[in-house]
């Protein structure tokens, strides 16, 4: 896929609401359901309070709730913030597997047959399929180069209407090492993750390198 690709998201764009329901229950598992109230309310979803939408793929909630909410995380945190999302994004991605495993691209998937280097790319692209095939904007990308597995994402949605100096996808982050763990069994501190480019900077994408620490 080209880096030349763009998804030009509308500001009311829609989303799935099992991937917001997600989020808010790896928000109340790592803040507790006063941290998860107080963040809804921080970000103007008051409506969500005790009332989280369906456990289902209809696109009945917005991209930039979802943006919005990962931005009061980190508000709501202050300097704990990039760590706080790491590990909502690692209990979102467990959510995922244990409600919705077909949402996550991971239905099916034989992960067992296969060695551990292609168990992580299998995991990455199907969550790319599941993606791309429940959000109807959805485009990532997955490359393996040279042994580091490369993560695009052209229609982020952490970044949907934010601007930002620096990299602000931690959630996504949590969820790739959660989904590198899952793949292999080793712990996600075994891996490197770092994005590289972030839509909210400005860039194209939001791109992710995936790497074994040595």
């Amino acid at each position: 896929m080209s880096d030349n690709q763009s998804v030009i998201l509308p500001e009311d764009a829609p989303y799935v609401n099992a991937l917001l329901l997600q989020m808010i229950w790896g928000i109340e598992e790592v803040l507790g359901t006063n941290g998860l109230n107080a963040v809804l309310r921080a970000s103007n979803l008051n409506r969500l309070i005790d009332n989280p939408p369906p456990n289902n793929l209809e696109s009945e909630v917005q991209a930039r709730e979802y943006a919005m909410l990962n931005a009061a995380i980190e508000e709501f945190t202050g300097r704990a913030g990039k760590g706080m999302l790491q590990r909502i994004g690692r209990a979102s991605f467990r959510w995922g597997i244990k409600e919705q495993s077909a949402v996550m691209g991971l239905a099916g998937i034989a992960l067992k047959a296969l060695p551990q280097r292609l168990r992580k790319r299998a995991i990455l692209l199907g969550i790319r399929k599941g993606l791309m095939d429940i959000v109807e904007y959805g485009l990532v990308d997955v490359q393996d180069k040279n042994g580091v597995l490369i993560y695009t994402d052209y229609a982020c949605t952490i970044c949907h209407t934010r601007h930002d100096e620096k990299s602000i996808c931690h959630l996504y982050v949590g969820t790739l090492g959660e989904a590198m763990a899952y793949a292999t069994g080793k712990d996600f501190r075994e891996f490197d993750i770092v994005e590289t480019d972030c839509r909210a900077k400005g860039d194209g994408f939001c791109r992710f390198e995936i790497r074994d620490k040595a």
